[in-house]
């Protein structure tokens, strides 16, 4: 039977370990979290040019504007918001960007930070 002063030992050892795969977690992402974010956002913002373009100025449906993504590209996810005739491609916590059709322009980045 366990004791309390083993339970306690178990839990301290189980909170150090949790508090180690954080801090791990954490200096991963400061390490290739910039580069990670800067490539991202290349790839957003080109996926939302395209895409913005493929839908809104060849009007295609998005679903099959989507099948033209290149390889390496699988993690941006499309949206489109007709009302705007703007596509958002993003990438889950990592970049998001915007690109609205205007009559004579075709599609624009809306402020694209690179």
């Amino acid at each position: 039977m366990a004791t309390a002063k083993t339970r306690s030992r178990k839990s301290r050892l189980w909170l150090w370990s949790v508090l180690l795969v954080v801090a791990l977690l954490g200096a991963a992402w400061l390490a290739w979290g910039e580069g990670l974010r800067k490539t991202g956002g290349v790839g957003s913002a080109y996926a939302a040019r395209v895409a913005c373009s493929c839908r809104f100025v060849a009007g295609r449906s998005l679903e099959d504007c989507a099948r033209d993504k290149l390889e390496g590209m699988e993690l941006i996810s499309l949206s489109e918001d007709a009302a705007t005739k703007s596509v958002t491609a993003s990438i889950p916590l990592v970049a998001s960007d915007t690109a609205s059709y205007r009559e004579g322009y075709g599609c624009m980045l809306q402020e694209w930070k690179g």
